[in-house]
């Protein structure tokens, strides 16, 4: 997914605050779901964030047009393992490993088999 560095997304020096890196590639997550006319969740369920581990390799600046692409690193039952990173011309800038954990009513419950089906489509590739 194609990402454009606003101001917002920036310091006074036009450098992304490197909390917006986790927020780029939460947007490219849910865009998966909104691309094929899905939501990522409802009242009732969805994924939240276990853990992440990140990498930041280099910096983007306002205007810059970057990449987000996403991996199904390993499913569970109701967990999901992703590797999602970043770039700005072609050279990595961010990298991560975020755990999801998919949840109905507070409580781990099974991931659904639509979701499950939209994943297959990510695989191990690398969709941008």
């Amino acid at each position: 997914m194609q990402i454009r560095v606003y101001y917002e997304d920036t310091d006074t020096g036009g450098i992304v605050y490197h909390s917006h890196y986790l927020n780029f590639c939460e947007r490219a997550r849910s865009e998966l779901f909104f691309s094929r006319g899905m939501l990522p969740g409802d009242a009732h369920s969805g994924f939240v964030v276990r853990k992440v581990a990140a990498d930041f390799l280099g910096m983007a600046r306002l205007g810059d047009l970057l990449m987000v692409h996403t991996q199904t690193l390993e499913r569970g039952r109701s967990r999901l393992r992703l590797r999602q990173w970043i770039e700005h011309d072609g050279e990595t800038i961010f990298t991560m490993e975020v755990e999801l954990a998919y949840l109905r009513m507070g409580r781990p419950a099974q991931i659904p088999a639509e979701i499950l089906a939209l994943l297959e489509t990510v695989g191990t590739g690398g969709e941008g």
